[in-house]
């Protein structure tokens, strides 16, 4: 078995139903319908809301052993979010935290593409999913080497767009839903609704940019190394 082969029994993909209840329906159903006065009041069912993101992240750390870039921010978010209802901070903060996360992680990509290693390479054109030297020599046998790396970058600055369009749509949908006091019941409804709204508003359609990403990588790959997209591909 390869070390390749051994990473992916090592960890095991997670389940994105599993996610969305831990890390998006839970937190949102407390902070809506269980942080009245009459339930658990609004600092302890924020509390209680948080846990349960927070406790995930830590079981996914445990399970995969680290813990990466990505992952380190919404960790972070989470607990700015905690932090900005807890010491009962301007609305605004909540706002400028919503846009900073995805604006960090678009910068760090857009810089990767400047330094002449998009961040897209890497996570897209990895081992586990593509069989590389055959790509990289059918590549270089028709001198499409460098037309590939430039494909790849222009590709890598789309991907920085979609953080972009993340970004900006997190500050608006902040600003436009939560406008209550931080620490005040109705704080922690419109953060419930905040959170439910952002999973069709913005990650849907951030996830169909991403395919499309794919998608257009592949096509090039296709057409520049005159392969089939399944002689490209790991069938193990």
């Amino acid at each position: 078995m390869t070390s390749d082969n051994q990473a992916v029994n090592k960890r095991k993909k997670n389940n994105p139903l599993i996610e969305i209840v831990f890390n998006i329906i839970i937190p949102s159903v407390i902070l809506m319908k269980f942080s009245g006065p009459e339930y658990l009041g609004s600092v302890a069912g924020l509390i209680v809301a948080l846990i349960f993101p927070i406790s995930y992240g830590i079981y996914d750390f445990i399970k995969a052993g680290s813990l990466n870039f990505i992952s380190l921010l919404g960790f972070l978010s989470t607990l700015l979010t905690g932090g900005i209802a807890l010491f009962e901070l301007n609305v605004e903060w909540l706002a400028i935290k919503e846009a900073a996360i995805p604006a960090i992680i678009g910068f760090t990509v857009l810089m990767s593409g400047f330094f002449g290693k998009p961040l897209l390479a890497k996570l897209l054109l990895n081992s586990l999913l593509f069989k590389l030297d055959t790509i990289y020599d059918a590549l270089d046998a028709r001198g499409n080497t460098q037309n590939f790396k430039q494909k790849i970058t222009n590709a890598n600055y789309l991907l920085a767009l979609t953080f972009v369009f993340s970004s900006t749509m997190n500050y608006i949908l902040a600003k436009w839903i939560v406008t209550s006091p931080a620490g005040s019941v109705e704080f922690n409804e419109q953060l419930g609704e905040m959170t439910l709204l952002s999973y069709p508003v913005i990650a849907i359609p951030s996830m169909l940019m991403l395919i499309g990403i794919f998608v257009y990588v592949i096509k090039v790959l296709t057409k520049l190394t005159d392969m089939k997209f399944e002689d490209m591909v790991n069938a193990e």
